[in-house]
């Protein structure tokens, strides 16, 4: 019975101290995230210069990708839309 008492006891120190580390390590994490985005916030992207709408996919890419498609899907899928991101 004495065992069995050390052994319950041993679980519990170990699990507490998983835990208060976990903790340690989730708080620290927040802070440095807070430290960063005060001191070093994201740049702004510069707006890109779309005034005419996209550029359009050309003809041999496009029937590149229809064809990988059509092999993966056994014919059973088509290309509905294509956009570059």
């Amino acid at each position: 019975m004495e065992n069995l008492n050390t052994a319950f006891l041993l679980m519990v120190v170990g699990m507490t101290t998983v835990f208060a580390i976990l903790l340690v390590v989730i708080y620290l994490g927040k802070a440095l995230i807070a430290l960063v985005n005060r001191y070093a916030p994201e740049e702004a992207a510069p707006a890109k210069a779309a005034a005419n709408g996209p550029a359009p996919i050309p003809a041999n890419i496009m029937a590149a990708i229809s064809a990988a498609v059509a092999v993966v899907t056994h014919d059973k899928g088509k290309v509905a839309k294509v956009e570059k991101i």
